[in-house]
């Protein structure tokens, strides 16, 4: 079911059990998964994590950055016909966006799924709780000079933990 997508009464022709054992497996097999690799994998950053992949973006010419961020719009197959309008994508069929940052490892640190209405990215940026201490307007000085550093200091992490989150 998770590997396919299907749906538990789907499975009923090659397993031969029945659609709600084939849930509560599912739903047992899911928690299994998280309380294995829950502590590992299923976590904040922490302070070595982030100075870690701060000194990585640095030694590959980003200061200051902790991943890339980016945008795709994933095909919903199974959308309710009422609401196919709503996430109506450009190929025509409906599309949720999922916003992804990702380290050099591809590790998810952050991953947000895009509103009804928001089918650009740019809406989707927009409502992400990433930018949102973020200025909509670019302020910068396209005709001030470029400063050029060439000795960047090693940055003091301070972790900042937000329950609400």
């Amino acid at each position: 079911m998770l590997a396919y997508g299907v749906p538990a009464d789907a499975t009923d022709e090659y397993i031969k059990i029945g659609d709600s054992t084939a849930l509560e497996s599912l739903k047992r097999f899911c928690r299994a998964v998280v309380e294995v690799f829950g502590t590992r994998y299923l976590r904040s950053p922490n302070v070595d994590d982030v100075a870690r992949l701060l000194d990585i973006g640095e030694s590959r010419g980003f200061p200051g950055m902790l991943g890339s961020l980016d945008c795709m719009h994933w095909k919903w197959k199974n959308c309710p016909m009422a609401w196919g309008g709503q996430y109506g994508g450009r190929s025509g069929s409906p599309t949720i966006i999922l916003e992804v940052v990702a380290d050099y490892d591809l590790w998810i640190w952050h991953a947000y799924f895009g509103l009804p209405g928001s089918n650009n990215d740019i809406n989707v940026l927009e409502v992400s709780y990433l930018f949102a201490d973020l200025v909509a307007e670019d302020e910068r000085d396209f005709n001030a000079p470029i400063e050029e550093r060439l000795e960047v200091s090693n940055p003091e992490v301070e972790m900042v933990g937000n329950d609400d989150a």
